[in-house]
């Protein structure tokens, strides 16, 4: 039987260690010898080399103008000119470098300005002298003393490069001082960072050794998460799926084949294989958004049905998502879900839906009834109570005259009654045609319909500037009209009625528990008066239909008023409060969106 060596990852790391401690000890070895050798052969004087290198170049820019000029004054031939004219460019660029190179020593770069100053009072004498050769402005005497200045002006400009090059002397010294020192550590700086190495060799080996045995137990760990995964995708009725579109690879997840009703890996992951599962009505469809995730690199919501191998329809979901792994292949994340159960509840929520609509036709239909039918045989009977003349009440018994004065007020308050239940019913089925507004001739047009009452109790309502909205304009004026209204009715006998209405607008992140955050600004209305008020503790159940906080005989009404008010502001997806405090009168907040 052959034998064959059976490494895993452990050993193998094992042996490449052992493999790099003696390269490392040969590497040691030549990086030893090369030192000695670099100590006979390198010097570090490049950079002050540079230095003079450019302090040369720099002062034979200047002899070439100086010869160029002195050539053009002899001979007046322009051709002596062109090392002058070029020398400037020449000088600038020696100069940077030299700002470069010295950019680290404050001394060299204030010598280096000196010279600089230097340099250009020369070519200002390079200027002059030109200028007082010229036979058009010749001026011997003026000549003569810029050659003589210019002469001095270049001994001094020698003498600057001369005290620049002998610092550079000095620094060359002292770099080839400490180079011959760091030379000659060099072998020990050798032999140290290979011990250095070589303890960090040992420590990565026993950490690696330890996340080995730690790789294990995550291994477990991993194993156990994907049989996780793989349990709640059963659950789940969902699929994962893997498209590298650079390799142009696909790979499902176990229960891919499952909601498709085959056996896992029961075909190979394809285009075409996935397309022969497609429903024909979706096959077009499913195709082209395949096609768009290798065009677009994304894959939005579709939906679409399934064919499986039992021809039993299932409806599908899938999205996707693009990522990038480390080594830059582009893998489309993919997820299959199967919402056939849901599509079912979709189906009978629909069928839930249209009997709703039916029965909003038949409570509109009972709208018709209640508005017509119900109110014409109360027409009747008000009509013929009022038929009955004095003269028949004076023979009528005293017990009769009582019976006939409750059966008109019941047929008043049923009258009243029916109308305010097809005021409410309005707020819920009509048209809501939404139309920029002024609330201040809303308001107007309430205290108009509420004159009569106003000017009974003699009431004062001041009310500051309203905004402009988009509303239903009769539902608001509606709402004016029950708001005031309330405040009149339960007004205080022995009290003028005093209604003050205030606007301002506010942010709904100042009311995070009342207002609808996504709605940044509302309106916020305020309604307060002075009348009887209420108990705080019904201030929300006075919104409740046919809630009524005192007795009829007190109070007439029919507790659908406020009621009709809090349907209306949720009709324009506001809100509205209340609150009071007994005897001193009450305070209602409407809060519209701007």
């Amino acid at each position: 039987m052959k034998w064959i060596p059976n490494f895993n990852s452990s050993n193998s790391l094992r042996v490449i260690f052992v493999i790099a401690v003696f390269i490392l000890l040969f590497l040691s070895s030549i990086a030893y010898k090369h030192n000695q050798d670099l100590n006979e052969s390198s010097k570090l004087v490049m950079h002050t080399y540079e230095i003079n290198i450019q302090l040369e170049r720099l002062m034979s820019a200047i002899k070439d103008a100086e010869t160029g000029q002195r050539g053009y004054i002899i001979t007046r031939n322009g051709r002596f000119l062109a090392p002058y004219l070029y020398s400037r460019d020449k000088v600038n660029a020696s100069f940077i470098t030299l700002k470069k190179l010295t950019a680290d020593n404050p001394i060299q770069q204030q010598n280096l300005e000196n010279l600089f100053k230097l340099i250009i009072q020369r070519f200002v004498s390079f200027e002059n002298c030109l200028k007082y050769s010229d036979p058009k402005t010749y001026d011997k005497r003026k000549l003569d003393n810029h050659m003589f200045g210019g002469r001095i002006l270049m001994e001094n400009i020698r003498f600057q490069v001369d005290k620049m090059n002998d610092i550079e002397k000095k620094y060359l010294e002292n770099r080839q001082k400490i180079y011959d020192q760091e030379i000659s550590l060099s072998p020990l700086f050798s032999v140290s960072l290979f011990l250095t190495a070589l303890t960090f060799i040992l420590l990565a080996y026993r950490q690696i050794s330890r996340d080995f045995e730690r790789l294990k137990v995550f291994n477990k760990r991993l194993l156990i998460s994907s049989g996780l995964m793989a349990e709640s995708e059963i659950i789940g009725k969902f699929s994962t799926w893997q498209w590298d579109l650079d390799a142009n690879k696909i790979d499902y997840s176990d229960n891919q084949y499952r909601i498709l009703g085959v056996a896992p890996n029961s075909f190979v992951p394809e285009k075409e294989t996935f397309l022969d599962f497609v429903h024909p009505d979706d096959k077009e469809a499913v195709a082209v958004s395949m096609q768009g995730i290798i065009e677009k690199k994304n894959l939005p919501f579709i939906y679409y049905k399934i064919i499986r191998r039992d021809h039993e329809i299932r409806h599908f979901k899938s999205t996707g998502k693009l990522l990038t792994d480390q080594q830059g292949s582009k893998i489309l994340l993919g997820i299959n879900f199967d919402i056939t159960d849901e599509h079912l509840l979709n189906i009978e929520l629909q069928e839930r839906n249209r009997e709703l609509e039916k029965s909003n036709k038949e409570l509109a239909s009972f709208n018709h009834v209640a508005s017509h039918d119900l109110q014409e045989p109360l027409r009747k009977i008000q009509t013929f109570i009022s038929r009955v003349s004095d003269a028949d009440k004076a023979v009528m018994s005293e017990s009769a005259r009582e019976y006939l004065s409750k059966i008109e007020s019941s047929a008043k308050r049923m009258r009243v009654l029916i109308d305010d239940l097809l005021l409410f019913s309005r707020t819920n089925t009509t048209k809501k045609e939404f139309i920029k507004s002024n609330l201040n001739e809303l308001l107007e047009n309430a205290e108009s319909d509420l004159t009569e009452i106003i000017h009974e109790k003699k009431a004062v309502i001041t009310a500051s500037k309203l905004p402009k909205l988009d509303v239903i304009p009769y539902q608001i004026e509606q709402l004016f009209i029950n708001l005031i209204g309330n405040s009149l009715k339960y007004s205080q006998p022995d009290r003028i009625p005093e209604i003050i209405i205030e606007s301002e607008k506010v942010l709904s992140a100042s009311y995070p528990d009342l207002l609808e955050q996504s709605i940044k600004k509302y309106h916020k209305i305020t309604f307060s008066d002075n009348g009887m008020g209420f108990d705080p503790q019904f201030k929300e159940t006075i919104f409740v239909l046919f809630q009524r906080l005192h007795s009829k005989t007190d109070y007439p009404g029919t507790g659908i008023g406020l009621a009709i008010c809090k349907k209306i502001v949720e009709n324009h997806k506001g809100y509205i409060l209340a609150d009071s405090v007994p005897g001193k009168g009450s305070l209602f907040t409407v809060f519209l969106p701007d």
